[in-house]
C-alpha cells in the first residue's frame, strides 16, 4: 500500500528528531549536577551552541525538502486517480450499458484496487511510525510502476470485452444475431406444408385429416458487417440464413432442416442516398403481417402478400419536405422471376424470366409524416418484366402496388398492402400461378397466357404495453376466374387451377424480456379450386423464441 505522511505524522517526526539532537546536552547537564563541574572555557560553550544551531538549521532544511516531496507526491496521486477514473469510463463505454464483464464482475470493481487520496491520508494516520522518513515515502519511480500495473490491468479488461465480440477477418465490426424458434403446430385439415402452411389442399385417400408436430427449421441466423467509409458513404453488409431449405434423405430427416440462403446485401449509405446490391425483399412491396408462426416465408404468402428474395440493385433517395415529413424514391433492376420449380439440384438453368434476356424493373415512391409522435407512411410501387416460354412465346409480367402504415393512436396501428398484376406467380401473386397452358409446353402449338390477379391484406395491431401485442389480419388472393374458365384447361403451369385463397388469423405475442418471446396463433385457410368445392383448414401454432 502506498504511504504518504500526514501533518500529524510530520509533527511527530520533527519532535523525535529534535529530542535526539537535544538529548546529549540534557545528559551533560544532569552529569554536571552529580559530579564536579569541569572547567569549560567560553570558547567551547560557544562552539557547542553553534553546532546545535547548525543541527536545527539542517533539520529545517530536511523538513522543507520532505514537505516539497509530499506535495509533489500528492499532485501525482491526484493525476493518477484522475487517469483511473478516465480508464473506468472507457471500460464502461467499451462494455456498453451492461455494466458487467463476461465473468459477471461489475466494471465498477475494476477500479477498487486503487486507493483515493483521502483513503491514503487515513491509512497514513492510522499506520505505525516508520523508522525513518526516507523509508516511509515511495519514490516517484515506484509510483510510476504502480500506475503502469493499473494500466496493464485496464488493458486486460478491455481485451476481455473484445473477446466476447464476434471476430472477423477484417478490423471492422461484425455482429451475429438471430432467433432460435420452436414452433409447435396442430392442423385440422390438409395443407400444402404442415409447419408453415400457405393454402389448403384436397385430402389424399387413406390419409388423416389432422396433424401435430414441432419444428425448429424456422430459426434464423443473421450476420451484419460494418465497414469503412468510401467516398463519403457508410458501407455495411448483411447475410440471413434459415433451416427451411428442405430435408436430407435420412431417417428422421424432417427434424434436420437444410440451411437456406434468404437475403444478403451490400449497402452504401450517404446522408440521403443509398445504393443496395444483393438478394433482398421486394422493395416495391415492403410490408408483411406480424407473426412468429410463419418466418420461413412471410405470413399470408399466396393470400395477397407479395414476396420474393430476388437478386437486385437499387438506389434510394430521401427528400425532406418539412421537419416532420419526407419523400422516399426507390428504383432498381432485379432478376425477372417466373416462379417455376428448378429442373436440376446442382446445375442452374435459365428460368423463363431469365431467358427473356433482360432484367425486371421496379420503382416505388413513399410519403412519410410524423403525427402526434408517430409515423404515417403511404407508398405506391410498380414492376415490369418479360418472360420467354420458348418458340417465340413471350409474356409481359407487371405489378401495381400500394402500401400503408397508419397509427390510430398510441396503442393501435393499421397496416396493409394491395396489388393488381399479371403473370406474378414468382412473387406469390395469383396463389403462385403465373401462366395458363392448353397443352404441353414442348408442343409448338400450345398457347401460353398470363394469369391476371388481384389481392392484398390488412392488419390491425393492438399494443397496450411494450411487452404485449395482439395482431389480427386478413389476406385474400384472387386470380381472375373468368380467364381460368375461358381458357378451357384443367391446370396451370404449377398444378390445379386455384381461383381464390383467403386466410384470416389472430395472434398474441408476449415478450417479457428483450431476448425471450412467446406467441400463440390461430389461423384459418380456405382455398377454392375452379368449379369445385373449397378446401379449408384450421391451424393452431405455439411459438417459443430466444433472440440473440
Amino acid at each position: 500500500m502506498r504511504y504518504i505522511p500526514s501533518r500529524k505524522t510530520l509533527v511527530i517526526i520533527c519532535t523525535c528528531l529534535s529530542v535526539n539532537l537535544v538529548r546529549p546536552s540534557l545528559t551533560d547537564g544532569q552529569e554536571a549536577q552529580t559530579s564536579p563541574a569541569p572547567i569549560v572555557s567560553a570558547g567551547t560553550k560557544q562552539d557547542n551552541i553553534g553546532a546545535l544551531v547548525e543541527s536545527v538549521r539542517q533539520l529545517q532544511t530536511q523538513l522543507q525538502g520532505l514537505n516539497s516531496q509530499i506535495v509533489q507526491l500528492r499532485a501525482e496521486e491526484q493525476t493518477a486517480y484522475a487517469e483511473i477514473i478516465a480508464l473506468r469510463k472507457e471500460l464502461s463505454a467499451a462494455k456498453g450499458q451492461s455494466g458487467y464483464m463476461q465473468s459477471g464482475v461489475p466494471i465498477q470493481e475494476s477500479a477498487q484496487m486503487y486507493t483515493s487520496p483521502v483513503q491514503l491520508e487515513q491509512e497514513a494516520t492510522s499506520s505505525p511510525l516508520p523508522m525513518s522518513a526516507k523509508s516511509s515515502i515511495r519514490s516517484a519511480q515506484e509510483k510510476m510502476d504502480s500506475l503502469e500495473e493499473g494500466l496493464q490491468l485496464a488493458n486486460q479488461k478491455i481485451n476481455e470485452q473484445s473477446q466476447i465480440k464476434v471476430e472477423s477477418g477484417s478490423k471492422y465490426r461484425l455482429r451475429l444475431s438471430g432467433i432460435v424458434l420452436l414452433n409447435i403446430f396442430s392442423n385440422r385439415g390438409t395443407v400444402d406444408n404442415v409447419d408453415f402452411p400457405e393454402f389448403a389442399t384436397p385430402r389424399p385417400p387413406f390419409n388423416s385429416n389432422s396433424s401435430f408436430g414441432g419444428t425448429l427449421r424456422q430459426s434464423q441466423i443473421t450476420l451484419e458487417a460494418f465497414g469503412p467509409d468510401i467516398a463519403g458513404a457508410h458501407t455495411s453488409a448483411d447475410l440471413k440464413l434459415d433451416f427451411a431449405g428442405g430435408f436430407p434423405s435420412t431417417s428422421n430427416g424432417t427434424n434436420m432442416g437444410i440451411v437456406r440462403l434468404r437475403t444478403g446485401t451490400v449497402r452504401f449509405a450517404w446522408s440521403r442516398t443509398s445504393i443496395v446490391a444483393g438478394q433482398d425483399n421486394l422493395f416495391f412491396s415492403p410490408l408483411s403481417p406480424t407473426s412468429l408462426a410463419s418466418l420461413a416465408v412471410p405470413m399470408l404468402s399466396y393470400s395477397g402478400n407479395l414476396w420474393a428474395w430476388t437478386p437486385q440493385v437499387r438506389i434510394e433517395h430521401r427528400f425532406a419536405i418539412s421537419d416532420d415529413s419526407s419523400l422516399l424514391l426507390q428504383a432498381g433492376v432485379l432478376t425477372s422471376t417466373s416462379g417455376e420449380i428448378t429442373d436440376s439440384t446442382f446445375d442452374r438453368l435459365p428460368t423463363q424470366g431469365e431467358q427473356s434476356g433482360q432484367p425486371g424493373y421496379g420503382a416505388r415512391i413513399a410519403w412519410s409524416e410524423r403525427l402526434f409522435g408517430q409515423a404515417i407512411t403511404a407508398g405506391i410501387g410498380g414492376y415490369y418484366g418479360r418472360q420467354n416460354w420458348g418458340i417465340r412465346r413471350t409474356v409481359n409480367s407487371w405489378i401495381g402496388s400500394a402500401d400503408l402504415v397508419l397509427p390510430l393512436g398510441k396503442t393501435l396501428e393499421l397496416s396493409g398492402e394491395f396489388y393488381r398484376g399479371s403473370a406474378v406467380g414468382g412473387f406469390g401473386g395469383a396463389i403462385g400461378q403465373t401462366v395458363l397452358l392448353n397443352g404441353p409446353l414442348s408442343n409448338a402449338g400450345t398457347n401460353v397466357q398470363a394469369i391476371n390477379s388481384m389481392g392484398g391484406w390488412v392488419q390491425l395491431k393492438l399494443k397496450p404495453t411494450p411487452k404485449f401485442e395482439v395482431n389480427a389480419a386478413f389476406g385474400d388472393d384472387n386470380p381472375f376466374s373468368s380467364e381460368l374458365r375461358s381458357f378451357h384447361v384443367l391446370q396451370s403451369f404449377t398444378g390445379p387451377l386455384l381461383s381464390k385463397n383467403l386466410s384470416p388469423f389472430v395472434n398474441f405475442i408476449y415478450q417479457p424480456r428483450s431476448d425471450v418471446v412467446f406467441s400463440a396463433e390461430y389461423r384459418h385457410l380456405k382455398t377454392y379450386i375452379v368449379d369445385s368445392n373449397p378446401h379449408a383448414a384450421n391451424l393452431i401454432n405455439l411459438s417459443v423464441g430466444y433472440i440473440f
